[in-house]
């Protein structure tokens, strides 16, 4: 197994800088950490390097374009050999924004938005359940989300 790549302090500012606003200006950086933007730009392009910065997103208010329902489905397969293709279906599904390959009682996890109840019931009914693969389901709906944030460098 490979060995994780090595950070310093430094690092570990500038990466908490760029999650705090991936937008700030390396000039800006090099003054609150006392070094030069030079070297915040080589720290910066040898953590891509790394893969440990692996992009920049834009983060949207998913309520305030009409994504009023956001919940939680635990998917059972048929079988083991049926995750790649339930995968496959599902990454076709615009509702699911994530999902994981888990352990324990479920063999797929996955993040839904919708926009109400009833786009929610369409999904499950007529997308998600559809998906021969798919043996069962839980849905599980978030009432909120108090706690959101990135690891710590």
């Amino acid at each position: 197994m490979t060995q994780p790549p090595r950070i310093d302090d430094l690092d570990r500012d500038i990466l908490n800088a760029l999650m705090n606003d991936a937008r700030i200006p390396y000039a800006e950086m090099a003054k609150r950490f006392n070094v030069s933007p030079a070297t915040v730009h080589v720290r910066v392009e040898k953590m891509r390097a790394a893969e440990i910065i692996t992009g920049t997103e834009v983060v949207v208010n998913p309520k305030l374009l009409g994504y009023d329902v956001c919940c939680f489905i635990g998917i059972n397969l048929n079988a083991a050999r049926d995750y790649h293709s339930a995968l496959a279906k599902l990454n076709e599904l615009d509702e699911v924004v994530e999902a994981y390959y888990t352990t324990g009682a479920y063999n797929i996890f996955v993040k839904l938005m919708c926009k109400s109840i009833e786009e929610l019931q369409y999904v499950l009914i007529d997308k998600l359940q559809a998906i021969d693969e798919v043996q069962s389901t839980e849905t599980l709906i978030s009432l909120q989300n108090p706690i959101n944030r990135n690891v710590q460098p």
